[in-house]
């Protein structure tokens, strides 16, 4: 049989008992040249060739490895049965012609290249699936271009880029777990290539693959001290918005066509798909942060004061959280100075925008009347007029610079802190929300000392999930009455302990007689 197999152009291994066989193909495997097809003596001296098939298919290394039993004297019926039940894929009856030898053992083959065929393209479909999905959650344009990187990096087994380009030019590049891009010194290496993807997805529908030449790609992209040509799988989003280019090296033209584009090419179009609501998102929230600063004056632009320092700081949660409507103010009145800090229930672009229109009413009504409990029944009348499905909180205090007394309204906000001698307390003062008409309790009157400080903050500071508010209450109480004196010091240290990982905007607003 060997002899009839080398004539046919095989390279064939001869080994004379089961033992001799595993060890040969353990060898083989280690040394990465694996057998194609095992031919196996149903009576081998040391263990039945059943056995032996049995243990090539329980391995992992050798489970797809075709098994031809054969035998001169097992030639019953049962005996082709049984090796077919362990794993065998043919069974031969010796002497057999030459060329019914050749027509299984290629037979043997071709059914193990078509399993083959069909387990790697199972493995790549699978791969390509966990890459989409991780693709659809991502929470931002980095994280998005990341993932994709890593599906294509797993798909091709190469390096991959993803660039996202975004409507007004920004760039998203990703890259695959635990890799870094090196580039030649000196070379705005994603200049000539946002430049080079943006004029080849421009005016252009549907997916499409192209092969940049070496010379026209920087040198070290994918490979360091390499020039690569690159493969570009580039997919727009509906309408030709936000290009998305998948890069890996193209393969040699001498090599066998590894089937990669049309995968690729699907995971280009779900990246396009998901970039499009992140981008019009990440917009979004520029717009409300614009709307928020703007609104909100800068520290260093609050206007003078008549006998109070105030300072101020808002902390947005971060660039990826939801937008917040929380404000402060201050204002100088015909009776003093009246501070305010609120938060507009819920998180998008139409709280934001009510923020400010609370905002905008509380500065023209304390033209009129600056009294704390007059201020808030008319915000509240404000949002039952205007905007019926929104509620907000809000804390008011106007304070009298000459005598130091100060009258607080607060509508379902939380209380003010006075700080004073590595001491500090609540303000006992509490109200029913903004924009549930419901009646307003008279204002509480307090009186504040020179050297002692107003803390108003809004609840994005302290509240955390599954931590009572009073607990967060106490804590923010006992840090603030161990702050240092000074204003600035005292925002900048509650800053400092409760800010990190917040999941809400902070507004805060501190205060003290000059």
């Amino acid at each position: 049989m060997g002899a009839v197999l080398r004539r046919a152009g095989h390279q064939v291994v001869d080994a004379a008992s089961g033992y001799e066989a595993l060890r040969e193909v353990s060898v083989r495997l280690g040394a990465g040249t694996p057998f194609d097809v095992a031919l196996v003596d149903v009576g081998l001296p040391d263990m039945s060739g059943f056995e032996l098939c049995r243990r090539l298919k329980a391995t992992p290394g050798t489970a797809g490895l075709p098994v031809v039993h054969f035998s001169a004297a097992a030639v019953a019926p049962s005996d082709r049965c049984r090796g077919l039940d362990v794993g065998g894929e043919a069974y031969l009856t010796v002497p057999a012609d030459p060329l019914e030898i050749q027509a299984v053992v290629r037979a043997a083959l071709r059914g193990a290249r078509t399993r083959g065929e069909a387990e790697e393209t199972a493995r790549r479909l699978a791969i390509l699936a966990e890459s989409i999905v991780t693709v659809q959650g991502a929470r931002d344009a980095q994280e998005l271009a990341d993932a994709a990187a890593e599906g294509a990096a797993r798909l091709t087994g190469t390096p991959a880029v993803v660039l996202v380009v975004g409507a007004r030019g920004e760039v998203y590049r990703g890259l695959p777990h635990g890799r870094s891009l090196v580039v030649a010194p000196g070379t705005d290496a994603d200049e000539t290539v946002v430049r080079l993807v943006t004029r080849l997805a421009e005016g252009r529908g549907g997916t499409r693959t192209v092969v940049v030449p070496g010379a026209l790609w920087p040198p070290g992209y994918f490979r360091k001290g390499a020039r690569d040509d690159a493969r570009l799988i580039l997919a727009p989003a509906p309408e030709g918005r936000t290009p998305v280019c998948v890069a890996t090296p193209a393969p040699p033209a001498h090599a066998p066509d590894p089937g990669d584009d049309g995968l690729l090419a699907r995971l280009a179009q779900a990246t396009a798909l998901a970039a499009e609501p992140l981008l019009m998102y990440q917009v979004e929230r520029h717009v409300a942060l614009t709307l928020q600063h703007s609104f909100l004056p800068r520290p260093a632009s609050l206007p003078k004061l008549p006998g109070v320092d105030v300072e101020v700081r808002y902390v947005p949660a971060s660039l990826e959280a939801e937008i917040g409507g929380d404000f402060y103010a201050a204002l100088p009145t015909d009776h003093g100075v009246l501070t305010a800090v609120g938060d507009v229930v819920g998180h998008s672009l139409h709280a934001a925008t009510v923020m400010v229109e609370i905002r905008h009413a509380l500065r023209a009504y304390c033209i009129e009347d600056d009294d704390p409990g007059v201020l808030a029944a008319r915000l509240d009348r404000v949002l039952q007029r205007y905007h019926p499905d929104f509620t907000a909180t809000v804390c008011l205090a106007l304070v009298d610079p000459d005598t130091g007394r100060v009258r607080i309204a607060n509508a379902g906000h939380l209380p003010p802190l006075v700080i004073a001698d590595s001491a500090a307390e609540y303000v006992d003062a509490a109200g029913p929300l903004l924009g549930l008409g419901l009646p307003r309790p008279t204002p509480t009157e307090i009186k504040l000392q020179r050297g002692q400080r107003l803390l108003m903050v809004t609840d994005g500071l302290i509240e955390t999930r599954g931590t009572d508010l009073a607990t967060s209450l106490t804590r923010l109480r006992t840090v603030a009455a161990g702050a240092p004196e000074g204003l600035g010091t005292l925002c900048d240290l509650l800053l400092g302990c409760f800010a990190d990982g917040r999941e809400d905007d902070i507004a805060m607003l501190a205060l003290r007689l000059r």
